[in-house]
């Protein structure tokens, strides 16, 4: 693994485990097994590490997002959290975390939900015969980030309870 992949994935994991605050960058170059100035180099700051972290997280998660059904949409991130563990958005977690003033971190997390939606939207559209129903989509894509905040604590089985009131609701037809 080279060194900017192996930075990168010690930095997600050591962020995700134990918050962007509390891991220094001193943290960050011993787990990595690299210098300070090598780590500098390769990321340049800790907001622009942090950006480009969720950048690649963004990436995996959105392939395994790639599915075809509303179930297959839950599904997904049930196995999302069983494979990564429950510990909320790692996306919100971080523009909690360096008070939403990082313009990197902000465009990444945007960037992120963003294209959920439009994968929600996609997803629906397909489902309901081509119908485009924005209200919908976004009701979903709540249900679908409150199944990730809420198996923090009550574990992969509120991916579960999300996912029955998802297909509730767009069997509900319009409102």
């Amino acid at each position: 693994m080279d060194h900017r992949s192996k930075l990168f994935k010690t930095a997600e994991q050591l962020f995700d485990r134990h918050g962007f605050t509390a891991t220094g960058m001193d943290r960050l170059t011993r787990d990595a097994g690299m210098s300070s100035r090598t780590l500098y180099k390769l990321a340049g700051s800790k907001a622009a590490l942090i950006a480009s972290v969720l950048t690649e997280r963004d990436r995996r998660f959105l392939q395994r997002m790639d599915v075809d059904s509303l179930e297959g949409l839950f599904d997904a991130l049930a196995d999302w959290i069983r494979a990564e563990g429950a510990r909320g958005c790692l996306f919100l977690r971080a523009h909690g975390e360096t008070g939403g003033n990082q313009a990197a971190i902000t465009a990444a997390l945007w960037a992120h939900k963003q294209a959920l939606f439009e994968r929600i939207q996609a997803i629906l559209a397909a489902e309901t015969g081509g119908r485009e129903d924005p209200v919908l989509a976004e009701q979903v894509m709540i249900l679908h980030e409150g199944a990730t905040a809420a198996a923090v604590y009550r574990g992969v089985d509120a991916v579960a309870a999300a996912r029955a009131a998802a297909i509730a609701l767009v069997r509900a037809g319009p409102s």
